[in-house]
């Protein structure tokens, strides 16, 4: 009888998270600290009945989001996507997401499973042929070696060191900012179709949802906290890689850079990060996993399966 009670806790608890993730925009610690403070059957009821109107103007219309969707319609709109939906109850969820000071009130998975071992390679949208080949070589060389490649699914780096990964028949993931049935950007339409066949699609917000251009910045911690390490390859002097490599460096994960030209403004950004000390030069593979070998041996979750 109590199994029974705890079993329908669990899947209220799960209603309720998933009605939350459709309404709050990704990375908000406000809500983060709400949600651990209350849980999700309570949290929804309190927005609900407007405790918060008075303290946080978003919240109107998170109420009126809560009130207007049914769980049921997500539940359709995610397995219309051949999706599915995971939270930190569930037996996949990647444990090292809780590092986060704002971790993701769920995921959406579509995909395969997301082994024990992955590296983060991101970098410029706009790089040079230098910057390309080194991604892609990075990228097939972990693949090669049985590590999967996260990255953020963009232009330019991005769809790089998921094509080398694909390449060398290995497992790559693209963290979104729109999503799963969103194919932005249309031009990698196919690698986001040929990465799921080993690999997935990852987002923290429903399937049909557009990209905004905040959500670039608030992804970059999941693509930071998914992998025991981050390199940096090709970056300009302001840039949302850096910013994904300050999110790895707040969760002691290895930050690491490709040194380029220092005359090249491409590789201005991971100049910075190797001057200020924030990440360590590396030039091959072995370099990375050297500086990666206190984390590999840590389990860190996977992500796949079941809501259960």
């Amino acid at each position: 009888m109590i199994d029974l009670e705890n079993q329908i806790k669990d899947d209220l608890e799960i209603q309720a998270r998933l009605k939350l993730f459709s309404a709050i925009e990704p990375g908000s610690i406000t809500w983060t600290i709400e949600l651990k403070r209350y849980g999700a059957v309570e949290l929804v009821e309190r927005i609900i009945h407007g405790a918060y109107e008075k303290v946080n103007k978003a919240s109107v219309g998170i109420r009126q989001v809560l009130i207007d969707t049914s769980a049921q319609a997500l539940w359709e709109e995610i397995e219309f996507a051949e999706a599915r939906f995971i939270t930190p109850s569930s037996k996949y969820w990647p444990t090292s997401l809780n590092d986060l000071s704002n971790p993701p009130i769920g995921l959406i998975i579509k995909g395969a499973n997301l082994p024990a071992q992955s590296i983060s390679i991101v970098g410029t949208r706009k790089p040079t042929l230098y910057g390309a080949r080194v991604a892609s070589e990075f990228a097939s060389g972990f693949a090669d070696r049985n590590w999967a490649v996260v990255s953020g699914g963009a232009y330019g780096i991005d769809t790089h060191a998921h094509r080398g990964c694909l390449a060398a028949e290995g497992s790559t993931f693209a963290v979104l900012a729109s999503g799963v049935s969103v194919n932005y950007p249309a031009g990698n339409s196919k690698i986001f179709s040929e990465l799921q066949e080993s690999g997935a699609l990852i987002s923290e917000v429903m399937p049909r949802v557009g990209a905004r251009a905040e959500r670039f910045l608030t992804r970059n911690r999941l693509i930071a906290a998914l992998s025991k390490g981050t390199i940096v390859i090709e970056a300009a002097f302001r840039s949302g890689s850096l910013r994904t490599a300050r999110d790895a460096a707040e969760i002691m994960r290895p930050v690491m850079a490709v040194p380029g030209p220092i005359t090249s403004p491409t590789s201005d950004g991971c100049h910075r990060l190797i001057g200020e000390r924030l990440a360590e030069i590396v030039t091959s593979v072995p370099d990375a996993l050297e500086l990666m070998l206190p984390i590999s041996s840590q389990k860190t979750g996977t992500l796949g399966g079941d809501d259960t």
